[in-house]
């Protein structure tokens, strides 16, 4: 059973994108455009971590960032999802970033980072936003496969 320093850990180690899908740009499914990322740790290689990104076509401030180790989604950035009803903090409206926890692996719930959510101020865009995940997950090379970073738009292309 994983311990909060331990994902916290797993969270910041250093990390490298091994494969990229698609290997450029992003893919439109669903009304979404993204891609899939496999990373691996600098310093253990058998530690394997996944990467998904999405942004809505039609809604473009709705996007999510996540890190996947083994079943758990460790960490997500999203941007507002245009609505401000469902929950009482109001994150659904503004960009906020989901955490496991031990408590919540323990508990066995399947969608168990949805509980534990921080409203932030760090991104407003989902540019901003993948910079700060690469920045916050240990992420090194990310520039090589995301030389649209450098560009106007992320997502165009």
């Amino acid at each position: 059973m994983l311990k909060d320093f331990e994902i916290q850990a797993l969270i910041e180690t250093e990390k490298r994108i091994v494969h990229k899908n698609p290997a450029k740009g992003f893919r439109e499914e669903n009304r979404h455009l993204g891609c899939r990322l496999e990373l691996e740790s600098v310093s253990d290689e058998e530690k394997k971590f996944k990467v998904f990104i999405r942004q809505s076509v039609e809604f473009i401030e709705n996007f999510s960032i996540g890190l996947q180790h083994e079943i758990f989604i460790l960490t997500r950035y999203n941007g507002p999802h245009g609505e401000s009803s469902r929950h009482s903090d109001g994150h659904y409206a503004k960009p906020h970033i989901h955490r496991i926890t031990a408590a919540e692996i323990a508990s066995r719930n399947m969608v168990p980072q949805e509980k534990h959510r921080k409203i932030t101020d760090k991104y407003r865009t989902s540019e901003e936003a993948l910079w700060i995940f690469f920045r916050d997950t240990g992420t090194i090379n990310f520039a090589k496969h995301f030389s649209e970073l450098r560009q106007t738009k992320l997502f165009n292309g």
